[in-house]
């Protein structure tokens, strides 16, 4: 609310820039396969905040391209998981050939995300309800984790996107009750955040297929250069759109390279939907393509990006250490 409009400018441009110029340049790569470059463009619009927010904390920048950032990439991923609803949902009626409605186009994908956001929200609304006068990390951290659980097994059950309901149930729990975002839990979670972050990279390496990386190293160049040029690009535009400061129109999009997280959590659920034979041949091989390029792309951003977060700091004059 302080930020403004601004920011919302900048986080639809950046994420739909992504998505638009990965796609288009996937699909004139591999023109036989649409479905292909729609799954990938989904996947390129998400933005990983934790390199970010590391950065800028180890500098302690302060200023309105920092505020800018820390937001947008807070956004980002909320409007990534829609953009993939609806990819995926494309992506499926191409592999199986049969005919685009609106239905499928539209209101599978609508639905999908009206139910896990709403999913999310009445869990956080109920946990509050009952345990609000908590205090002890130890027990509140129970019933959180508890009501993640359910969450995800409501999402197995009913098929929503479990990242888009999680997402919206912690984003409505720390609104609806500050002590659900106290220091003292916040530093429960960090404790046992390393061993799933562990689990989770070692889960998402052990799909890496060496004998993709010729066919993969020169898609996933063509990715990262479109999918930066979107991200720089969009933002750029967002913040003139949205009459941002000078800095931020200049300096926002390098903040916004980094992708992991999300990204990866998105094509591993593409080879779970893709890979398991139900659509094929094409089918295995999306999911293969995708978690592929995704691993292979992440060696790069995650070296680039903290260093352009480090310059537009810098040149922004929000360095303080």
């Amino acid at each position: 609310q302080k930020l403004g409009k601004s920011i919302f400018f900048i986080v639809f441009f950046e994420a739909v820039s992504a998505f638009l110029l990965v796609s288009i340049g996937m699909y004139l790569m591999y023109p036989d396969k649409l479905y292909q470059a729609l799954v990938l463009g989904a996947v390129a619009s998400a933005t990983a905040p934790a390199a970010t927010v590391v950065v800028l904390n180890q500098y302690k920048a302060k200023g309105p391209l920092t505020s800018t950032i820390l937001a947008v990439v807070g956004i980002d991923d909320a409007i990534s998981l829609i953009i993939f609803s609806f990819s995926v949902s494309v992506a499926k009626v191409l592999i199986k050939g049969g005919s685009l409605s609106i239905a499928k186009i539209l209101f599978n994908p609508v639905l999908e995300i009206i139910i896990a956001v709403t999913i999310g929200i009445v869990v956080a609304y109920f946990v509050n309800l009952f345990f609000r006068k908590l205090r002890s990390p130890d027990q509140v951290l129970i019933r959180v984790a508890t009501a993640i659980l359910l969450i995800i097994g409501l999402s197995k059950q009913f098929h929503f996107s479990e990242l888009l309901a999680i997402m919206s149930f912690g984003s409505a729990l720390v609104n609806l009750n500050p002590i659900f975002d106290n220091r003292a839990l916040s530093t429960i979670t960090t404790s046992i955040g390393p061993l799933f972050y562990a689990f989770f990279f070692i889960l998402a390496g052990a799909r890496l297929d060496i004998k993709l990386l010729p066919v993969v190293g020169e898609m996933g160049l063509v990715y990262t250069l479109l999918r930066a040029t979107g991200k720089v690009g969009g933002a750029t535009l967002g913040a003139i759109l949205g009459k941002a400061p000078t800095v931020v129109r200049k300096y926002t999009g390098m903040g916004l390279i980094p992708q992991v997280g999300v990204a990866v959590a998105l094509a591993i659920l593409v080879d779970k939907m893709f890979g398991g034979g139900q659509y094929g041949a094409e089918g295995k091989m999306l999911s293969e393509i995708v978690i592929n390029v995704l691993l292979f792309t992440t060696i790069i951003t995650e070296i680039v990006g903290p260093l352009l977060t480090r310059y537009a700091i810098t040149k922004a004059g929000e360095k303080h250490n």
